[in-house]
């Protein structure tokens, strides 16, 4: 991971690391770890967006380990790392993309407003510098300016933009978009998907169609299915992959914005909740502010250690 980046991730966790580690300035300057320490410190880690299931689990190994003795906020800032790092370890893989497949088919999903364009096109950008030959699809076809966006990415990035006529249906885009990037020889199909949740069901029935008709081209489509989400949300992240599990068999996480956000705690609750594999995590708008995750250098800007 390059410097820059990690300059831009502590940056980017500042935020959350200042809610986390306020909370335990107020708790531990030196101090014995007992049960009201414990109780204090569990506050602390459910006010950082960390979960209760991460909480209890955090508490669970300080009592086994640490329990009646003394303790320096140091100590428990570093504790609190490797317990947050063990955490998010199995889940740190990254999008392998198989170009023998020719188009490995990703489907991109999220609620509107997450980041899914714009992580589509810093994907691109990626393939591209790794030799790779990208396409992109604009099956949110409602929405013009999420055709819009993605053609400025593709034109960025020199990745070819398969799109429709407004109101078309995205299924059949989807469809005509992994026919032709199998005739030009493209190693992957990045597909842009809606994500309006006020209609569940309607929402569900679209993304199940798309499925449904691009496994009439592809009998293994799509290889991935990556939910992007934003870090803003906070615990709203949990219920998003809740519901879009249900309509679709997730298979990986993009957690976007957590240089806007106070929450970053969040990637660690959804580890916990979901073992879903985070590919990567995105601190900024340029294409290199996306990058695949890594849980020290995470937990250790989580809880503040190096800023």
């Amino acid at each position: 991971m390059a410097l820059g980046f990690l300059s831009r991730l502590s940056q980017g966790l500042a935020r959350s690391a200042g809610k986390l580690g306020d909370g335990l300035g107020a708790v531990f300057t030196r101090r014995r770890l007992d049960d009201a320490a414990l109780e204090e410190l569990e506050d602390v880690l459910l006010t950082a967006d960390l979960g209760v299931d991460v909480a209890a689990r955090i508490i669970a190994e300080f009592r086994r380990s640490r329990f009646g003795r003394e303790v320096s906020e140091t100590e428990v800032r570093e504790a609190l790392a490797e317990e947050i790092a063990t955490i998010l370890a199995p889940v740190a893989r990254p999008l392998v993309i198989t170009p023998e497949r020719a188009p490995h088919v990703v489907l991109v999903v999220g609620v509107n407003g997450n980041g899914k364009t714009t992580t589509i096109g810093k994907l691109a950008q990626q393939y591209r510098e790794q030799g790779l030959r990208p396409m992109l699809a604009a099956c949110d076809t409602f929405r013009a300016a999420a055709v819009e966006q993605l053609q400025v990415w593709g034109a960025r990035t020199g990745a070819p933009v398969v799109s429709a006529p407004a109101n078309s249906d995205p299924a059949g885009l989807a469809f005509d978009a992994i026919g032709r990037a199998r005739a030009e020889g493209c190693d992957v199909l990045l597909i842009d998907t809606a994500g309006r949740l006020h209609n569940k069901s309607a929402l569900m029935e679209e993304l199940q169609k798309i499925i449904r008709v691009i496994r009439k081209q592809d009998a293994s489509a799509p290889h991935s299915v990556v939910l992007v989400l934003d870090a803003t949300t906070g615990q709203n992240a949990l219920q998003q992959v809740g519901v879009f599990q249900e309509m679709v068999d997730v298979t990986g996480l993009i957690v976007t914005k957590l240089d806007g956000s106070a929450r970053g705690g969040i990637v660690v609750a959804l580890a916990e909740a979901y073992s879903l594999p985070v590919h990567a995590v995105g601190v900024g708008e340029q294409v290199g502010d996306l990058k695949p995750f890594f849980p020290m250098e995470f937990a250790r800007g989580l809880v503040g250690i190096g800023q």
